[in-house]
């Protein structure tokens, strides 16, 4: 598929997704939902890309949803306005779910669907000027599709508030509600990138995926047998497997393991 509204960058196993509409401030439409799903479905297959960004082109990272797709979308009926929504709960499932780690960078505005971007995310880092707002309520609408992510986010009570006010905040802000994990002055946040990926590479590609495949199975907080049985498989599973095998030998052997030299 060539992509249009997107790019998918791959260099040395992290792929950059990129929202590729800076004259539209990346604000999303069908076609956006549609590349992007593509996106991580091929990214779900790729063995060679360890790390997964999510990124916004210019000055923005998204503003959200694209006015003139709302006005399209407005005049279609009831089940034609469902079948949208499901391709937006699709992509922020699929993005939720990537076996790989992901990165949010934020810049600029983040509007509506975008703080779903956010926080489908497993980690975010954004500008201290950025501007983010679950914008909805203001036209009659709401963070319907996104708010399972947003709760788990920021929380019950500051997800009622933001969402029902529709305020603004800053990525200040957002490092304080716990959306964004850091925030940096935005000339910085290149460089911030750069390091925050460096440190996810020296980590295990295969036990990044498992703990991350762990705490989306352990979310719900259940001490159950289940959750019990998961957590115990999964640490059997990675001592005997070869990248398991090979940390624990390079930590015995005080040198760096394979996955750092490469």
């Amino acid at each position: 598929m060539t992509y249009q509204e997107i790019q998918l960058e791959r260099n040395n196993g992290i792929a950059t997704l990129w929202l590729n509409r800076p004259e539209k401030n990346n604000a999303f439409n069908a076609l956006v939902i549609k590349e992007l799903i593509h996106a991580l479905n091929q990214l779900k297959e790729d063995t060679q890309s360890k790390l997964v960004v999510l990124r916004g082109r210019g000055k923005h990272f998204s503003a959200g949803a694209d006015l003139g797709w709302m006005k399209d979308s407005a005049q279609l009926d009831y089940q034609a306005n469902l079948a949208d929504s499901h391709e937006l709960g699709e992509l922020m499932h699929q993005l939720y779910q990537l076996p790989q780690p992901t990165l949010a960078v934020v810049q600029g505005a983040a509007f509506g669907g975008a703080v779903g971007l956010i926080a489908c995310c497993d980690m975010a880092i954004g500008a201290q000027d950025a501007i983010i707002c679950l914008s909805e309520v203001r036209i009659g609408l709401a963070p319907a599709v996104i708010s399972p992510f947003v709760v788990k986010a920021l929380g019950e009570r500051q997800a009622r508030r933001y969402a029902l006010t529709a305020e603004r905040f800053s990525g200040e802000t957002a490092c304080q509600l716990g959306l964004l994990n850091q925030c940096y002055p935005a000339a910085e946040l290149d460089q911030a990138c750069e390091s925050w990926l460096a440190n996810l590479q020296l980590n295990s590609p295969q036990a990044m995926q498992a703990t991350k495949a762990l705490l989306i199975k352990v979310e719900t907080g259940k001490l159950d047998a289940a959750t019990r049985l998961a957590t115990e498989q999964t640490i059997a599973a990675l001592r005997v497997s070869p990248e398991g095998q090979e940390g624990l030998t390079a930590f015995f052997e005080k040198r760096s393991p394979s996955w750092q030299e490469k």
